[in-house]
């Protein structure tokens, strides 16, 4: 029979929001890779973000163990009592404590800014999640995130304008992403961020809609003019975002979110396309 702190381990897996936490760390990744970061500073990229990420969540759903118990999410270790709350704060801040010295291995000014994205991460668990402000830690840790990796390069630099603003938009269209399937349920517990004083049915068009202005930021924006391909992938974008969105009759769909996802995925790839560009 497994010792209880080894059973814990499934428990705090689940409890650290692991597959959004992996997306990031491979997309910031690949993102130091096509930078020019190399093997061992892409190596230190991915560390670092895996220990930020990690912390991130392990404080969301410490912070959110009570709503999650009112609401009767099974999903959720701490709401279930597989989990005491001591052993998710524990995780959490040991995974901040191990973030500090992997940020900084990309140097003093790289890791400021990761430590930065992070802390925006914590704030917005702690204190934005509740107030119409809370797109804005979306905003700034997405957008800071090109940061990390240009002011790491063996010639630092800051990003260019167009990697901030796509990374920012992606940032807050990820928040509505994130929260369109909880919106009753965040209501019902008091929680009133800007998508939910908007409403389902103003997020259900906005989220695809941000996802867009981040691709077109990201064809327009490199140097070298729009190419065939970019006006391409534009268009495919606009014709999966007016399908997610203006087909669907029924408020509570999943084709917005889907839709989201998918020109969510089209500005990554664009984005991961023109790393070596953004300095």
């Amino acid at each position: 029979m497994l010792p209880p702190a080894t059973r814990r381990v499934p428990a705090l897996l689940r409890s650290c929001h692991l597959e959004p936490a992996l997306a990031v760390t491979v997309f910031a990744t690949v993102l130091a890779v096509a930078a020019g970061r190399g093997a061992a500073g892409s190596a230190a990229v991915a560390a670092a973000v895996l220990a930020g990420q990690l912390s991130v969540g392990w404080c969301n759903d410490a912070a959110d163990a009570r709503r999650d118990t009112i609401c009767g999410r099974r999903d959720k270790p701490l709401a279930t009592g597989e989990l005491p709350s001591r052993a998710v704060a524990v995780a959490a801040g040991a995974a901040l404590g191990l973030c500090v010295p992997l940020s900084l291995l990309s140097g003093v000014a790289a890791g400021a800014a990761h430590l930065g994205m992070v802390a925006t991460g914590w704030s917005y668990n702690l204190l934005f999640k509740r107030t119409v402000l809370s797109p804005l830690p979306y905003a700034v840790a997405f957008g800071s995130l090109p940061a990390f990796v240009t002011l790491g390069l063996p010639s630092p630099s800051w990003p260019a304008w167009w990697a901030v603003a796509a990374g920012a938009l992606l940032g807050v269209g990820a928040h509505l992403v994130n929260v369109l399937p909880d919106i009753q349920d965040d209501l019902a517990t008091g929680v009133r961020g800007l998508p939910q004083r908007l409403g389902r049915g103003a997020c259900r068009w906005l989220a695809p809609s941000l996802m867009l202005a981040a691709l077109c930021v990201l064809v327009t924006g490199p140097p070298g003019g729009v190419g065939r391909s970019g006006w391409a992938l534009a268009g495919a974008a606009v014709a999966v975002s007016v399908a997610g969105t203006a087909l669907p009759s029924d408020v509570r769909s999943r084709w917005p979110f889907r839709a989201a996802v998918v020109v969510a995925g089209m500005a990554v790839a664009q984005l991961l396309l023109h790393g070596s560009d953004m300095t």
